[in-house]
């Protein structure tokens, strides 16, 4: 089943535009000279679509439009034109720590978390001990978000969405957070939902991570697809032309 379907998207992005600026933002203004306002392409026509159980891996060089191509099927953020079709339960690891509420516990945020993956409040009971034994964060679960560390707000997320039956998974170099143990055991699970029918679209910069778990890649440059098609032939001639 297709669960993914991107035709010609594109954004742009106004680079040197403040709106409201205050007093003392304007006084430096007038005083050096506004600064040129100028507007940048960050993505241009990207068309692609993918299917259940297939695993699409994005690469390019930082400032290509990667996650911004992520954000953009997620929803996060309106293309200027083009439209994106999705067939199912979308759940997306992007901005890691995004949506969390910091004044609230770890076990009440998985609740919170939970229901705005789609969960109802019955099976997030019903999966809570097993959300919180992978975490392995168990003896933090009365302690306020805002204490915890990035690699330990990258567990919880993971863990909820990793237990809300995605359909359709957006994964932004989520296995970069968080130590060696915590990224094989992701690997391991995100290997489970694969096998699930879970249509995955991954942004990494791992090389090997995308040769290892994706059926397709997609390179991007300058907003652009420059090249599409098996792993192996596409990371390769990424990394040569890196070399």
């Amino acid at each position: 089943m297709r669960r993914v379907n991107v035709k010609n998207i594109s954004k742009k992005f106004n680079i040197g535009y403040v709106k409201n600026q205050g007093f003392l933002a304007r006084l430096l203004s007038f005083v050096w000279g506004k600064e040129n306002k100028k507007e940048i392409t960050v993505l241009s026509n990207i068309s692609f679509s993918a299917n259940s159980g297939e695993v699409v891996g994005i690469i390019g060089d930082n400032g290509s439009g990667k996650s911004t191509l992520l954000r953009v099927m997620a929803g996060i953020y309106g293309a200027d034109s083009g439209e994106v079709e999705i067939n199912g339960k979308v759940v997306s690891l992007i901005n890691l720590g995004i949506g969390l509420k910091e004044r609230l516990t770890m076990r009440e945020n998985i609740f919170f978390t939970g229901s705005i993956l789609g969960m109802g409040q019955k099976e997030i009971k019903d999966k809570f001990d097993a959300i919180v034994e992978f975490s392995e964060l168990a003896e933090f679960l009365d302690t306020k978000i805002y204490q915890f560390s990035s690699g330990m707000i990258q567990r919880l997320l993971f863990s909820v969405a990793a237990h809300s039956s995605p359909e359709v998974l957006f994964l932004d170099e989520v296995f970069e957070v968080g130590d060696e143990h915590f990224r094989r055991k992701s690997e391991k699970k995100m290997e489970e939902l694969i096998s699930q029918d879970v249509c995955t679209i991954l942004v990494s910069h791992s090389l090997e991570l995308v040769k290892k778990y994706c059926n397709r890649v997609i390179w991007l440059e300058k907003g652009k697809i420059i090249k599409e098609g098996d792993p192996t032939e596409i990371t390769t001639l990424y990394f040569n032309k890196q070399s």
